[in-house]
């Protein structure tokens, strides 16, 4: 007999019917639920098709994709959440967007960092800045004085600079 039927004859024989269809709902979200943290990961061609077909192109310093050399650019392991948010990003602002940085070694480690997917760098433009400065709520500053915007959805975008780092925590903007 299963902890799932024990419950349920224990329930049952209470003369519970409330606790019965409680016990067997909970038991059933319970079982097909994913995990939360739970995250798609893409290989580079995967993620790289994606991001061509909606325009989104990549520029590398050192010509590459290899996820272990940090003059790369590689998409290898991003999260699906990611590349759907750039990709949703690059069409509500209408912005050409060129990724600079993705999964490659050499960025700042985290569990939210570029290494674990989370992450990707692209061109500051005069469309991504005005977009993201005027459709974004100011957040503050990052502790080297870099100014964060926060979307809607959570998601953050940070000027460093040359680029902008976002964090994709949802693959809403």
């Amino acid at each position: 007999m299963t902890n799932l039927s024990r419950a349920l004859r224990a329930t049952a024989t209470a003369g519970s019917l409330s606790m019965v269809l409680a016990t067997v709902l909970t038991a059933s979200l319970v079982a097909t639920a994913a995990p939360s943290w739970a995250v798609t990961k893409l290989s580079d061609a995967s993620a790289a098709s994606q991001l061509a077909a909606s325009g989104i192109s990549r520029s590398s310093s050192g010509g590459c994709t290899d996820r272990n050399v940090g003059t790369c650019t590689s998409y290898e392991q991003i999260n699906q959440e990611t590349v759907s948010g750039i990709k949703t990003f690059t069409s509500i602002s209408g912005c050409a967007i060129t990724i600079t940085g993705g999964t490659e070694t050499g960025h700042a480690s985290g569990t939210y960092s570029h290494w674990n997917g989370y992450k990707v760098d692209i061109s500051v433009t005069t469309c991504v800045s005005n977009y993201v400065t005027s459709h974004y709520a100011y957040s503050g500053s990052r502790s080297d004085g870099t100014p964060l915007y926060t979307a809607p959805s959570g998601n953050v975008y940070a000027k460093e600079g040359s680029h902008w780092d976002i964090t994709y925590y949802s693959c809403g903007c």
